[in-house]
């Protein structure tokens, strides 16, 4: 990367949006950047090229996606883009937190409902955040992986699942 000097950044954040949207795994995009730039500024970039691929699935999603899915959509799938259009940002940021779901078609799915695009952009924001930094953090350290920072990065994935888990248990009450 040296030999991309200042560009090299910039590159990194075009190539994690466009993996995104192309629905390349998150944590191995994070985990590059951990290499490539180090924890704190291999953060920062992980989180703006996902954000920003996040952003772009989404207008994709909702440029092109409602004619296809008026004519292809069950009666499922349509009932469960209405309770996450009900929710708006409390919907997106438990697609964020619990886990086993599939951030990058999130991404598009949720660009078919009539969540507006600043809750959808803040709560994206706010929900990949921890997890680019633990993505990030185990890249970074993987010449050691007893590490503090891995250590701290597999606690902080392990949290956000259980916390996932638990407010998904809240969510299924409630309903």
């Amino acid at each position: 990367m040296d030999g991309f000097g200042a560009w090299a950044p910039v590159g990194y954040v075009v190539l994690a949006a466009g993996l995104t949207c192309a629905l390349f795994p998150f944590p191995v995009v994070a985990a590059v950047s951990g290499v490539l730039f180090g924890v704190i500024e291999g953060t920062l970039l992980s989180i703006l090229g996902g954000w920003l691929g996040a952003l772009a699935a989404f207008a994709i999603a909702r440029r092109f996606g409602a004619r296809p899915l008026a004519t292809l959509a069950g009666e499922r799938l349509r009932r469960g883009l209405d309770a996450v259009s009900e929710r708006g940002f409390s919907a997106v940021l438990l697609l964020r937190v619990v886990p086993g779901v599939p951030r990058d078609l999130a991404n598009y799915l949720c660009g078919l409902t009539t969540i507006g695009a600043l809750p959808y952009a803040a709560a994206t924001l706010i929900g990949i955040s921890p997890r680019a930094y633990a993505y990030t953090a185990l890249g970074g350290s993987l010449g050691d992986l007893g590490s503090t920072q891995s250590i701290v990065a597999v606690s902080l994935l392990a949290a956000m699942a259980l916390l996932g888990l638990v407010l998904l248990a809240r969510e299924r009450r409630r309903a």
